[in-house]
């Protein structure tokens, strides 16, 4: 799953994840959170009420059994250790491949696919840079708070004036999704970001792939599950 973009004012949404964890045990082997599960994230010592339910229906479902994997989006990429600990979770690099179901997957968030956006990429790779984390990291959690806020909104009128002027919002770009694929060895690439759910067909040098992109959280979630034989199938999840 990916893009849940939990925050205070869509409590929904957290439980709708609650739900979901607490039913994981002895069901989901491995819960892979592909970025984006906070609609901000300021730092590790974030002390907001909301965020409490969450740490623990994570924690209940890690101890558990269930192996949940976190990977770094957009919004959450100043995500640590610390947190990652409290809640049981392991983290992994920008991009993962794995062996899933008998099929050659590699799994990332998607922001770094979109080289189209050039905007985005640079702001992308500075906020990648230890130095700028810390010097972040190092403001009190109100200025982090606000921050946040002005960020969230440079990116919506961004959108905006992109859609203004093309017509449409910035996608991943396919030469992109190819060398992807191809530096992992990859016939699968699930990913998130786009909030455009949907199977796109992949060429590559040795045959066809695919590109599964993960559904964004809005009144409902959805979870993919991808079976043992290599299958895959969305659930919808309510609270």
């Amino acid at each position: 799953m990916s893009d849940l973009h939990l925050e205070a004012g869509r409590p929904e949404l957290t439980a709708i994840l609650q739900r979901f964890l607490a039913d994981c045990p002895g069901r989901v082997d491995e819960l892979f959170l592909l970025g984006d599960i906070f609609e901000a994230w300021i730092g590790d010592d974030d002390d907001a009420p909301w965020l409490v339910p969450v740490v623990d229906a994570l924690r209940r479902a890690s101890d558990a059994g269930v192996r949940i994997f976190f990977q770094h989006g957009n919004r959450d990429f100043l995500l640590g250790e610390a947190f990652a600990t409290r809640a049981g979770m392991i983290l992994l690099p920008e991009s993962l491949a794995l062996d899933l179901g008998g099929v050659a997957t590699v799994l990332c968030h998607g922001d770094a696919l979109c080289t189209d956006d050039v905007d985005y990429q640079a702001f992308r790779a500075r906020s990648r840079d230890p130095a700028w984390q810390a010097q972040i990291l190092a403001m009190p959690l109100d200025a982090r708070r606000g921050l946040a806020r002005q960020l969230r909104q440079e990116s919506m009128d961004g959108q905006q004036r992109r859609l203004a002027e093309d017509g449409v919002l910035t996608d991943v770009n396919e030469a992109a999704v190819r060398d992807c694929m191809h530096d992992h060895g990859a016939m699968r690439l699930i990913h998130g970001h786009t909030h455009r759910p949907a199977v796109h067909g992949v060429a590559l040098d040795g045959g066809s792939g695919e590109r599964v992109v993960l559904a964004d959280w809005r009144s409902e979630g959805e979870v993919l599950e991808v079976r043992s034989d290599g299958s895959f199938r969305r659930h919808t999840l309510r609270g």
